[in-house]
């Protein structure tokens, strides 16, 4: 029996070892790598482009008129602190903004628990008057942050 033993062990021996030596592998993968990296030339993410200089312009001689549109609860506006009668007058007035030669800014400040629907009427009626110099201002109130 020992005599069996002993020759399976000097058999086992003789055999190649069954494990790959990954060692070199990682050697030159890490060599082509780094190979790679120098030879890919750099990219550079810029865009000449030759622009136009005006000449400075002269601040507007007086400040544009600024028109306050208010969305208390309810669904009526107030313009600039005054009820407005409706939808309609709301159209008429902002229409009239729209022919100014310089356009008036519109601030629309909806109020908390103003409805959503009375916001959009708004926003779609400055926008169909072709008013494009609009803000809306007071959304800090909206934060659920504040003390």
């Amino acid at each position: 029996m020992k005599k069996a033993a002993r020759a399976r062990r000097q058999l086992a021996s003789a055999l190649p070892v069954p494990d790959i030596n990954t060692t070199p592998l990682i050697d030159v993968m890490l060599v082509l790598l780094v190979m790679l990296i120098i030879t890919i030339p750099v990219q550079l993410h810029s865009l000449k482009l030759n622009l136009p200089i005006a000449p400075p312009s002269a601040p507007p001689p007086t400040p544009p008129e600024v028109v306050r549109l208010d969305i208390p609860p309810g669904g009526s506006v107030l313009w600039n602190g005054e009820a407005l009668a409706g939808e309609a007058a709301l159209r008429e007035r902002l229409s009239a903004a729209g022919r100014q030669e310089v356009q008036p800014e519109i601030h629309v400040r909806p109020q908390p628990g103003a409805s959503y629907d009375s916001f959009a009427a708004v926003m779609t009626a400055v926008h169909q008057a072709g008013l494009s110099k609009l803000g809306v201002t007071g959304s800090e109130q909206f934060l659920d942050d504040q003390p």
